[in-house]
């Protein structure tokens, strides 16, 4: 007589526990990269108002760096509370360290009108902010 199969889902597929020693990302983790990008997005909408001499976007582009700091400070916030000693892994606070760094280099650089470096810095800074959401929203594991 056969034996009677059951209906398991494959290991990777959707709603599956991760494999052992991985984790996923939190929601929570995905939602501050969201919000990371999204203000690294709007700064450079106003970096360009700055650049075609709009008379508000020095303004603007001051108020924006300062909600881009506030971003990834929450992302980083959002790292630490998933890694919580014995919880995620701690790859996810050594992904999001790197913005807190870039962060704070563009504040000079742009203190300091050094365009040459500011502008390609925001670039690369919005492309890892994308490519950290991408690699959280597919479901990659930390």
């Amino acid at each position: 007589m056969p034996t009677p199969r059951t209906l398991a889902p494959p290991p990777d597929s959707v709603g599956s526990p991760p494999a052992a020693g991985r984790h996923r990302v939190p929601w929570f983790m995905r939602i501050t990269l969201l919000l990371q990008s999204a203000a690294i997005l709007a700064q450079a909408v106003t970096a360009g108002l700055l650049l075609a001499s709009v008379p508000i976007g020095r303004t603007l582009h001051a108020g924006m760096a300062q909600a881009v700091l506030g971003a990834v400070l929450l992302n980083l916030l959002a790292a630490v509370l998933a890694w919580r000693p014995g919880g995620g892994s701690p790859r996810l606070i050594l992904k999001s360290t790197p913005m807190l760094v870039f962060t704070a280099l563009q504040a000079v650089l742009g203190a300091a009108h050094v365009r040459e470096v500011h502008v390609p810095l925001g670039v690369l800074m919005f492309g890892a902010s994308v490519m950290l959401l991408m690699q959280a929203r597919g479901g990659e594991t930390a």
